[in-house]
């Protein structure tokens, strides 16, 4: 709680420096503290005030203070109905005079009243001249009474300032001396205050000599007034999983980490997997990086996921049947927002356990099991049903149709792209998602071999790291286009260089020779040749071009392929066309969509829970007549004058107003640990702190510079919205001009 007092007085009695008295007095208890001075003129004897804040919390606020919790004042000549101006009910008024405070309840009566007669004390304390006698530091120690400080505090403040001998003797005094009268406040005489004082608002400088003048509503004057809009953070806008990326950092940033999970799960239920995962094309977006960096946004995601303790509810509960065919991100994200809209689902996996690629795809040592397991329940949790060891053929999808009021078919990505080697079928050649399949189940060991890995993507460099760990002797990886071009994420490049991975790049091999048998392990050659990059092609990366006569040869005891997946459409009848978000018509008039990889090919699993929540919101309104839009199944729009769709880039920013912070990248395994072991590399974050460097791009953080700096003080805070006081604003734009995010503008009157 914050607490502020205005001073009231005359210059030279020492007002200002009363106010310094008091803060620090609550400085050296460990609060946060402001002092400052305001003068009608300077010279000895003109009217002054004096300001003071004190807190538990970082003070932010640099305005004058319209509405005290307290008044001092130093010369009673200036008491006066405009002296209370915005007194808070209940406040106390300190009076340097030698009456009771009785004498002064026909003017106050509604406050509490103190008094004190400081200008003796400070006379006898020979505390400047007779004629102008130093009072602050007597009104020190009342204060110190009035508030319930210790004396020992207002002493230590004093020696801390220098202020010994007739100061201390005259604080103690007045600390003995002051006298009070401690009457409840009322609302009657609060509103004739709050009337001559202009509804609370102070004209500091004019009512500083205690006259009573009529509040002025200087906003007529104005030509524009300032108004809040909002715009979408790149962040936000780029997340493939749809996910409100500035709002959870911004709890995080404000320690508030349950609530960080419960905007992430609003639209993702894996967010520890996607903490993991996820390529973060939100952080390539970031305008913090024309400053210093990206905000790490995959690390706070986990983090929120890991830390956070949120279950999420099933909203209603209806009637109808959803089925799902495959268990993956998408198929179970699916899932998830159908059952909290209420319905039930039930998935049907053909393999014996849930999950798909989560388990078997990524390796432990990027995504532990049990961080799988335990966002998997949080689904189950719902409600969801599922039937495991159960393939759907395409008769079995006619009869989930009728069975069922809706059917999601989320079956991924399960045909191998292949490349003809001569060699393939045996056992010299394994696919990639195979292997790690293999590498999941714990039953394929490469001790002592020399792996070759073809491909640039994530999975590729999974099993090659994989190999690693399960003894390889050596692993190369061949890619027939430059590291510019791999689709794998940047990191995990990095780490697989790091780990001893060597990546011959713009090479393509060609065939696979069978050579001598290397004990009881055979032994191949794999021809290749080298590739340099021509024209685009439809994918816009450049073309892989032979160059003629380079052909080479690297020797190997196995192959591993890791060119991609393509959708098997094997369950659909013939001729049917697979899209996203189209209903696939002609089975049975039930709503029947195709989902995730199957649908997009996009291949990653941010994607794929995009597209399951897209999904499942679509296939809600079908079902129900609803029209709940994808951003609105996301997060509520604030309380702004104007909402905009587009994109606020860094250009529209104030760059300018953010200091320079570091990043923070988050403990690892040493490279020569991470062979060994399928132990998780990455550690993760330990606290929040770096969701603090999130600009809150076009989205208003409550950060309230524009309450700091506008002259007028004519804005308030009211719960997560502004309010502006359009009475007393001049429109000067200093908000505006102030905001670093571009969520005040100005509109002509």
């Amino acid at each position: 709680m914050m607490i502020e007092i205005r001073i009231h007085g005359r210059g030279g009695q020492g007002g200002v420096t009363l106010a310094k008295l008091i803060a620090t007095s609550r400085f050296l208890q460990g609060l946060s503290v402001q002092a400052f001075g305001l003068y009608a003129a300077e010279c000895s004897g003109a009217p002054i005030q004096a300001f003071c804040r004190y807190s538990s919390q970082t003070i932010t606020n640099r305005n004058l203070i319209y509405e005290p919790d307290h008044i001092i004042v130093l010369d009673p000549t200036l008491v006066g109905p405009a002296i209370t101006a915005g007194l808070k009910a209940g406040g106390w008024i300190l009076i340097n005079s030698p009456e009771s405070p009785d004498f002064f309840t026909e003017q106050f009566g509604h406050f509490r009243i103190a008094t004190v007669d400081a200008t003796r004390i400070a006379r006898d304390n020979k505390l400047g001249t007779r004629s102008v006698p130093i009072v602050n530091t007597a009104l020190a120690g009342a204060v110190g009474r009035m508030l319930d400080f210790p004396l020992v505090e207002i002493e230590a403040a004093l020696e801390h300032l220098g202020f010994v001998g007739g100061n201390l003797a005259a604080a103690s005094r007045a600390f003995e001396a002051v006298q009070f009268l401690d009457t409840p406040a009322d609302t009657t005489p609060v509103e004739r205050v709050a009337t001559a004082a202009g509804n609370g608002r102070g004209h500091s400088i004019l009512d500083g000599a205690g006259a009573s003048l009529p509040a002025i509503k200087t906003g007529q004057w104005a030509t524009e007034q300032p108004h809040r809009q909002q715009f979408v953070p790149p962040c936000n806008h780029i997340c493939p999983a749809g996910n409100n990326v500035q709002g959870f950092l911004n709890e995080l940033a404000n320690e508030r980490t349950d609530e960080a999970l419960e905007i992430l799960l609003r639209t993702t239920p894996f967010p520890s997997i996607c903490g993991r995962a996820c390529p973060a094309p939100c952080m390539q977006a970031c305008n913090r990086i024309d400053i210093d960096g990206a905000v790490n946004v995959r690390e706070m995601e986990r983090y929120a996921g890991d830390h956070g303790q949120v279950a999420p509810e099933r909203l209603v509960e209806r009637e109808e049947k959803i089925a799902i065919v495959g268990s993956g991100p998408a198929g179970l994200t699916a899932a998830y927002h159908l059952a909290r809209f209420g319905y039930r689902v039930t998935v049907y996996e053909s393999g014996s356990e849930i999950g798909g690629l989560l388990r078997t795809g990524i390796p432990e040592f990027r995504l532990p099991e049990d961080i799988v397991e335990k966002e998997i329940n949080r689904i189950l949790e719902l409600g969801v049903d599922v039937e495991t060891n159960h393939p759907i053929d395409r008769q079995a999808l006619l009869n989930l149709a009728r069975e069922h009021d809706g059917v999601l078919v989320a079956t991924g990505q399960q045909e191998q792209v292949g490349l003809r080697l001569g060699l393939d079928g045996t056992t010299a050649v394994v696919q990639g998602i195979e292997f790690l399949d293999h590498v999941y189940r714990e039953d394929v060991r490469v001790d002592g071999e020399d792996v070759i890995v073809i491909g640039g993507g994530n999975t590729a460099m999974d099993a090659a790291r994989s190999a690693l760990r399960l003894g390889a002797n050596s692993v190369r990886i061949v890619y027939r286009r430059t590291r510019d071009e791999m689709p794998a994420i940047a990191e995990e490049i990095d780490e697989t260089l790091e780990e001893g991975v060597d990546i011959d790049y713009l090479t393509q091999p060609l065939a696979l020779h069978e050579d001598k048998a290397d004990g009881m392990r055979r032994h191949y050659r794999l021809q290749c040749v080298r590739m340099e990059l021509g024209e685009p092609d439809d994918s816009g990366r450049r073309r892989p071009v032979e160059i003629p006569g380079s052909d080479f040869e690297l020797d190997c005891h196995r192959v591993v392929l890791a060119l991609g997946q393509s959708p098997d459409i094997s369950v659909f009848p013939e001729g049917t066309e697979v899209r996203e978000g189209t209903q696939l018509l002609g089975l049975l008039e039930k709503p029947l969509f195709a989902i995730g990889d199957l649908a997009t090919r996009e291949g990653t699993v941010a994607a794929a829970i995009g597209s399951g929540r897209r999904s499942a919101v679509h296939i809600h309104n079908v079902l129900s007549g609803e029209h709940v839009t994808i951003t609105e199944h996301a997060e509520a729009k604030r309380d702004v004058d104007e909402w905009h769709d587009e994109v606020i880039r860094a250009d529209a920013m104030k760059l300018h107003l953010f200091e320079r912070q570091a990043g923070v990248e988050g403990e690892s395994l040493a490279p020569e640990e991470r062979r060994s072991t399928f132990d998780e590399v990455h550690l993760g974050l330990e606290d929040t702190s770096e969701a603090a460097r999130c600009l809150s791009c076009g989205v208003c953080n409550e950060c309230d510079l524009c309450i700091t700096y506008c002259p007028e003080g004519v804005l308030k805070r009211v719960g997560h919205s502004l309010e502006f006081d359009y009475g007393y604003c001049k429109g000067c734009g200093m908000c505006v001009a102030e905001c670093p995010r571009n969520v005040i503008f100005m509109s002509h009157l």
